[in-house]
């Protein structure tokens, strides 16, 4: 999975924001709901679960915190294992955001796993882009 989106708002906005998983539900489509404590800040090793639309319920934990440049996550679920990065440069007017990551599985979780990872760079420049229009208005205001 690669994608590239341009952000209307700087590097350390979009990665205050797309780092904090309690966020994620309100950008990323696939989601219901993400647990982790509500007063926990951001940070290296946080770890968390989601709730997806597909009934996919992964446990998750930030594996690079580097603020304002790099974000990454590990998710597992069931044979299932997906990695997601977040790469910041800020560029004029905003920033920029590359994401790559892969989806694998094992076992009978290695053909739906294939599926998704060929789905995922679409859908995540799709999320990134309602991401940096929620942010966008925030700033507007």
């Amino acid at each position: 999975m690669d994608a590239t989106v341009e952000l209307p708002v700087s590097a350390e906005a979009a990665f205050r924001y797309l780092s904090d998983p309690r966020k994620r539900p309100e950008w990323q489509s696939s989601l219901l709901s993400v647990a982790v404590p509500p007063d926990e800040e951001p940070h290296l090793g946080q770890t968390w679960s989601e709730t997806t639309a597909v009934g996919v319920r992964p446990h998750l934990e930030t594996t690079v915190f580097e603020p304002f440049r790099a974000w990454a996550e590990t998710g597992h679920w069931r044979g299932v294992t997906a990695t997601l990065a977040l790469h910041f440069t800020d560029v004029p007017g905003g920033c920029r955001v590359r994401a790559t990551g892969e989806v694998s599985g094992q076992g009978a979780w290695a053909v739906p796993a294939g599926a998704a990872g060929l789905l995922a760079s679409k859908a995540i420049a799709v999320d990134l882009r309602k991401a940096g229009r929620i942010l966008a208005s925030r700033t507007s205001r």
